[in-house]
């Protein structure tokens, strides 16, 4: 397991590297016809929502929809609001919902005041309850999914100048030195903030830090070439759902109790 960590680690310090595809805040194939950029422009999924030429959804949604990261959005140019943008809050909901049915799950989670159990009212380890599991959420959610996307995001540059240029990287509306500060934040935070859980749990074994660094690593060969599993329909998918379902599940449930065989065959 050290030696699993140790080369998941290896790997994601050797994979961020300025690239010259963009630069100066000019993007990348900005050398094709801009005739072709948008008679070409491919969108997978049909929407009741119009979208003007800047590609802002004409319901007044904009705004919205750029705090969410979502299509549609109107064009921001704070950059925290732009930082939000890239780890796509929207994405957070499953792996936050995740950890709760892990918690769940462990049998060990206690309310604050359970109106159904009068034995399980203790307020003060209710409380210390709620804070681990938010912090577990907090963990799945805007750290290691904020990873994910800005990760997806920045490998996916050259493909959103065509289908999506105006995405915060290909507009140049965030440079590579902030795109790849935000993702080495969101994990080097991510880790720290999953061993904290360890040691606030008091686990022999830092089972929350080897889930989150499987789970950064597994997000990395997601979308980062030469692996790039979202190019294959059954290692995507795979690596999609152990990121979403799985990863958020078993953090949940080894915060406030332990994994065991069962737990791993089911999921």
């Amino acid at each position: 397991m050290k030696l699993l960590l140790g080369c998941s680690l290896a790997s994601l310090a050797c994979a961020f590297s300025p690239s010259t595809s963009i630069r100066s805040g000019v993007a990348p194939l900005a050398m094709l016809p801009k005739e072709k950029l948008q008679n070409e422009a491919f969108f997978p999924f049909d929407s009741t929502t119009s979208l003007n030429a800047n590609n802002e959804a004409d319901d007044g949604s904009g705004v919205v929809r750029q705090l969410l990261g979502v299509r549609g959005a109107s064009a921001e140019t704070n950059i925290w609001k732009i930082r939000l943008q890239l780890t796509k809050p929207v994405t957070w909901i499953p792996l936050v919902w995740g950890v709760m049915c892990g918690a769940a799950c462990s049998g060990n989670y206690h309310w604050i005041w359970n109106p159904f159990d009068p034995n399980d009212r203790d307020v003060m380890l209710g409380l210390e309850d709620a804070a681990k599991g938010f912090t577990a959420m907090v963990l799945a959610g805007p750290f290691l999914t904020g990873y994910t996307q800005t990760i997806n995001d920045w490998y996916d540059r050259d493909i959103d100048a065509i289908n999506e240029p105006n995405r915060p990287i290909p507009s140049g509306a965030i440079s590579e030195g902030e795109v790849i500060a935000q993702i080495w934040v969101l994990l080097l935070g991510g880790l720290a903030l999953s061993y904290g859980l360890d040691v606030w749990c008091d686990h022999e074994f830092p089972i929350n830090l080897a889930l989150a660094v499987f789970g950064s690593f597994i997000s990395y060969i997601y979308s980062a070439p030469p692996l790039k599993l979202k190019q294959n329909g059954w290692a995507g998918n795979y690596a999609l759902g152990a990121s979403y379902i799985s990863l958020p599940w078993w953090c949940g449930q080894a915060v406030f109790g332990e994994l065991n065989r069962p737990v791993f065959w089911i999921l």
